[in-house]
């Protein structure tokens, strides 16, 4: 009997590293679900327009989170569409933008409080495995927002530097 109960405890004493493996593997497959379940970040939809008669379809990030997100993962952005990034404050000229998983290329559009174009820039996609090899995109003006496109849209629309996005609707938040 005796013999019995050492085999025992020496068996379990041989599985506890591996019961420890499996609880580690079911606990971060869990954090895994979890993570693939957490909702994306929220976001806006609307229209805004552009140089008094260009209408986009724009989704609106607000938060830190939704701002990070981004248009990243995207494989294709609708041809009258785009993204605006609207901050609480005005932002410095030295803040940049990346391209960093972003697939699509984009055009840029730094805007003012009053909504007042005050930097344009075209940014191609960022294939790099690392997020420091992906080149930056400072605005060059302060800004209070800014709107990305797919690239070429402020051209082929005739859109520059000193023209006006109605912001009013979406800086009034």
């Amino acid at each position: 009997m005796q013999g019995a109960k050492s085999h025992g405890r020496r068996r379990w004493g041989r599985q506890r590293p591996l019961a420890r493996v499996v609880g580690v593997l079911v606990l971060a497959g869990l954090a895994a679900v979890a993570q693939a379940a957490k909702p994306a970040p929220e976001i806006e939809a609307g229209r805004l327009t552009v140089a008094g008669e260009h209408v986009l379809q724009i989704e609106v990030a607000r938060t830190a989170e939704a701002r990070a997100r981004g248009l990243m993962e995207r494989d294709s952005l609708a041809d009258d569409a785009g993204m605006l990034f609207v901050y609480a404050s005005d932002q410095p000229a030295t803040s940049a933008y990346w391209m960093y998983r972003t697939r699509i290329p984009l055009d840029i559009a730094f805007v003012d409080g009053d909504g007042v174009i005050q930097s344009l820039k075209t940014m191609p996609p960022c294939r790099a495995e690392r997020s420091a090899a992906c080149p930056i995109y400072p605005a060059g003006a302060p800004f209070r927002a800014a709107l990305e496109t797919n690239a070429g849209y402020f051209s082929a629309h005739g859109v520059d530097v000193g023209d006006r996005i109605t912001l009013d609707a979406w800086l009034s938040h």
